[in-house]
C-alpha cells in the first residue's frame, strides 16, 4: 500500500482554500473556495475521493483536515453572534498557507 502524502499543516495553522472552479467530482463546498480559516485537527489521511470518483485508487492517501471558519467571514450578510463558526473537513490539496 502506497504512503500517505505528508501532512503540511497542524492545529492552529491558518490555511486559505483554494480559490478553484474544476470541472468533475471535487470535494470542497463551493460557498468555502477562497476563504480563510484555522485548522481546528487533522483527521487522519485518507485515499482522495475526487479520484475515487473516477475509480481510481485514491492513493496516495491524502490528509484530511477539520478547518474552523467565522461565519462573518463566509456570508457576509450573516446575522447571528459573531462568534459563530462552521466547521469543514477539507483535503490537503484544497489548502495553502494564509
Amino acid at each position: 500500500m502506497p504512503e500517505a502524502v505528508a501532512a503540511r499543516f497542524r492545529a492552529g495553522d491558518r490555511v486559505a482554500v483554494r480559490a478553484a472552479y474544476p470541472i468533475g467530482h471535487v470535494r470542497t463546498p463551493f460557498y468555502i473556495r477562497g476563504k480563510r480559516g484555522v485548522v481546528e485537527r487533522l483527521c487522519g489521511a485518507f485515499p482522495n475521493p475526487e479520484e475515487l470518483a473516477y475509480a481510481r485508487s485514491g492513493e496516495p492517501a491524502q490528509p484530511l483536515y477539520r478547518v474552523r471558519f467565522r461565519q462573518p467571514d463566509v456570508w457576509p450578510d450573516y446575522a447571528g453572534q459573531p462568534g459563530d463558526v462552521v466547521e469543514v473537513e477539507i483535503y490537503q490539496h484544497w489548502l495553502e498557507p494564509a
